[in-house]
């Protein structure tokens, strides 16, 4: 047995889960939020307890500490030497990084370089591997990419119609994101299943959002790109535009592309379109009162969900299962109902009981030529069996 801590590190924030490996057991969870404030939250759950500490928390490295004392006082270890692997998420892998892979110097640089493609998430991501890395020097440490599971896209689906020579000089492409929840996800529906022979369209609809059409258990489709910006609309992202917007409104607004790309990736999608909120359930609410806007909100990212699983059901030819995941697609029998009769040419159809329900299930009708799937996503196995796997 290995007990094998899987990290999330914001800008702000580090997630946590400690592990038994390989039973995958979840021994504890937690989170630093607010990082750098005087009033920072320390959250651990163990036990089937859950303490919170408000405190000062100058950087990730006081974070980091304060993790694992508090590992210590709630006596979930004896000593930090029981920790015998740490993994890391890290959202930009580029074309480097065609696996998980045991961290170095040079590979944290490498780390560091990729964050012009993903200035919010990698330079944190690498803040959180630094923290953790002088806390604990001798423990094996592994960076689990976002982008790896995309990697056997072909060229046809990752390129763009832009200059062949933005892909060969600067890495202009498709990338993906979410890759281990698509990856998780697009298994354990092989496993329900039972067999690897399979056409699936992996629905992660959070805050953020993706969709990947997965053939025989590899990633041949996906809709995020470069950033997490392309797609579908989401929480508070636009999702794909026409791209000349941006410098029309640039012109309109007096602002900068830059500013416009922030109000792109920020106050857009939900937020944008509802003038309400980002958040699914209060969207869900507005809906039954009877609010257009926030309905439009749902409609719009309901009616572009179904567009690309109708295009990933032409290009894999055929398709066997959709699979829900994530805390939207988890949880919003209403949004899940809005995709689900967009998809009704495709023969796909839920059963309206089994759709309220959630937990893992099937819940589509017995008439579905279509099987539709709820499976909680659990990324931070996917982090923690890559970590035991390089580690040994």
């Amino acid at each position: 047995m290995m007990k094998i801590m899987a990290v999330n590190a914001g800008s702000s924030s580090i997630k946590f889960q400690l592990l038994d490996m390989p039973a995958e057991t979840q021994i504890t969870s937690g989170i630093v939020e607010r990082i750098g404030s005087e009033e920072a939250l320390f959250t651990i759950k163990y036990n089937g307890e859950k303490f919170v500490e408000t405190l000062p928390i100058k950087d990730h490295a006081v974070g980091v500490q304060l993790i694992l004392k508090g590992l210590i006082k709630h006596q979930v270890i004896s000593k930090i030497e029981d920790i015998e692997g740490v993994g890391h998420r890290v959202v930009q892998g580029g074309e480097f990084f065609k696996d998980s892979t045991l961290i170095n110097d040079a590979v944290l640089e490498k780390i560091i370089d990729l964050g012009e493609m993903a200035p919010l998430h990698n330079p944190a991501n690498a803040t959180g591997i630094k923290a953790f890395r002088a806390v604990l020097p001798n423990v094996p440490q592994v960076a689990v990419f976002d982008t790896v599971f995309h990697q056997t896209m072909e060229k046809d689906a990752y390129l763009y119609g832009t200059p062949y020579e933005w892909y060969t000089q600067y890495g202009i492409r498709k990338y993906g994101f979410h890759g281990t929840s698509h990856q998780y996800v697009s298994e354990k529906a092989n496993q329900l299943m039972g067999t690897t022979d399979t056409k699936v369209v992996v629905c992660h609809i959070g805050n953020g959002a993706s969709l990947s059409a997965v053939k025989q258990g590899k990633c041949v489709e996906t809709s995020m790109g470069f950033t997490p910006l392309e797609g579908f609309p989401m929480g508070t992202r636009s999702g794909s535009i026409d791209p000349a917007i941006t410098a029309y409104m640039a012109n309109k607004l007096g602002k900068s592309a830059q500013d416009i790309t922030d109000i792109l990736n920020k106050k857009s999608g939900y937020l944008g379109i509802s003038g309400l909120s980002n958040d699914a359930r209060d969207i869900e609410a507005a809906i039954e009162k009877g609010n257009e806007r926030a309905r439009l909100a749902f409609d719009i990212q309901a009616k572009q969900i179904a567009d690309y699983i109708g295009s990933y059901y032409i290009y894999m030819g055929g398709l066997d299962a959709i699979c829900f995941t994530a805390g939207i697609g988890e949880n919003s029998p209403v949004l899940r109902q809005m995709i689900i009769d967009r998809l009704a040419v495709l023969g796909v159809e839920l059963d309206p009981q089994l759709n309220k329900l959630r937990g893992e299930r099937l819940i589509s009708s017995p008439n579905s030529k279509v099987k539709v799937f709820i499976i909680p996503t659990d990324e931070e196995v996917m982090i923690a069996r890559d970590t035991m796997r390089l580690s040994r």
